[in-house]
């Protein structure tokens, strides 16, 4: 390849990657410009670690041929088992191992080797692979994200030309480091989505930082936490708590987000959440589908805990509406973006009175009020009592018993929630 078409494909890329191409499209594009200066690249792989709750790392894959290999993927941790295994076998790990940045593999050679996916390389027609290790400094490298991988391949009988090699050498740094400030970007918005919440985190993102900062909405409050946990806690061993606590909050937060609600705050065994929009009948609907969604969701739960012989439980809930102030609120060095207000306390009182009246479910008044008449039938009055803190006495509302005593009931309820 010649100076003046790398420098060209190094432009592509610095340009590219400032505009945020992902990562998938930089390796096509990069490697479909490397094939029409004549660089006979096959198939091109880089991986990189990143920081997830879930994942270790992704993978971005380029073929000359159509195939039924993905060109994004997602892998879990490779510390143990069947992964660990496949791991150790590859030649990246070899690299690591050894210290070696670059190695170059005829793939004639392949039955000889021990490395894994090398001979499957070689069964598909390519015939010549260089691999890369591109380590990044202590300053710039992020939790597990500390090094690129990658690798190349070519049909080609006589392999890769030497200055070939050349061009790759000079190029695929470029290409790791747009690769990398598109996984920094990903990164970023996953934390913020996990710590902060959905709509916190495209807020703070967005570039609402500032101190003091905040709006003024109405939004329904869901206030939860769970049934007996400090008994259930007590009652069994110190491994078994974090378990116990991953599995309830899952079944909750998946409840509040598939009926379009925000998480804000996890305070211990309690989840603050938020139902907003234009129209608040239709956020109020949206927190009681929230609340069937997770009734059904611990009722499979509590299934599978109980046939492995764990403990079980539910959780109460309360439901408020009224104005709060949502945005940043803290001190110079620590904020958080969250909701902060009276109805804040407020909602949190209505849920801890549902143990009193022994109800699963307490709604405030107004978040009664504010329901359309078909709403409003689902739900029947439990008395009017005196929230502590809270200078005024209000009726509470729960689920009428028929929601769950009559199919009927039940059918006409579950369809007025999907309306």
């Amino acid at each position: 390849m010649k100076l003046t078409s790398r420098l060209a494909l190094m432009n592509w890329l610095a340009g590219q990657g400032l505009t945020g191409l992902p990562e998938n499209e930089l390796l096509r594009g990069f490697c479909e410009r490397c094939r029409a200066e004549g660089l006979d690249l096959s198939r091109g792989l880089v991986v990189i670690d990143t920081l997830h709750p879930i994942y270790e790392g992704r993978g971005f894959l380029w073929n000359d041929r159509a195939s039924n290999e993905r060109e994004m993927f997602e892998y879990g941790s490779t510390a143990e088992g069947d992964a660990n295994k496949s791991w150790r076998r590859s030649v990246f790990f070899h690299m690591l191992e050894h210290g070696d940045d670059e190695m170059v593999i005829d793939l004639a050679d392949a039955p000889s080797m021990d490395f894994s996916q090398i001979g499957d390389l070689a069964e598909k027609g390519h015939k010549h692979y260089l691999a890369f290790v591109h380590r990044f400094g202590e300053s710039g490298a992020l939790g597990l994200m500390d090094c690129l991988y990658s690798c190349w391949t070519t049909r080609r009988d006589e392999g890769f030309e030497e200055a070939e090699l050349e061009a790759l050498r000079d190029l695929v740094p470029v290409l790791g480091l747009a690769i990398k400030s598109a996984q920094q970007m990903d990164i970023a918005r996953t934390l913020g989505r996990v710590y902060l919440g959905r709509d916190a985190s495209e807020q703070v993102l967005r570039g609402r930082i500032s101190r003091g900062v905040t709006e003024r909405i109405k939004a329904v409050l869901w206030y939860s936490d769970l049934r007996g946990s400090t008994g259930i806690s007590e009652s069994i061993g110190p491994d078994e708590i974090i378990p116990f606590l991953n599995d309830y909050a899952q079944a909750v937060i998946d409840a509040i987000h598939e009926a379009g609600g925000d998480v804000l705050k996890l305070i211990g065994d309690g989840v603050l959440a938020m139902f907003w929009g234009e129209d608040m009948a239709d956020a109020r609907r949206a927190a009681l589908r929230a609340e069937h969604l997770f009734r059904r969701n611990v009722a499979a739960l509590n299934a599978r805990r109980a046939a492995a012989g764990r403990p079980t439980t539910s959780a109460y809930i309360g439901l408020h509406v009224g104005e709060v102030f949502y945005g940043n609120i803290g001190s110079e060095d620590r904020l958080d973006f969250t909701v902060v207000g009276p109805t804040v306390n407020e909602v949190s009182r209505i849920a801890s009175m549902s143990r009193s009246v022994d109800r699963e479910l307490l709604a405030s008044a107004e978040f009664y009020k504010g329901l359309d008449a078909a709403g409003r039938r689902y739900l029947v009055s439990t008395g009017r009592y005196a929230l502590r803190g809270i200078g005024r006495a209000q009726d509470l509302y729960t689920l009428d018993p028929e929601v769950d005593a009559s199919e009927p009931v039940t059918g006409s309820y579950e369809r007025y929630l999907a309306n």
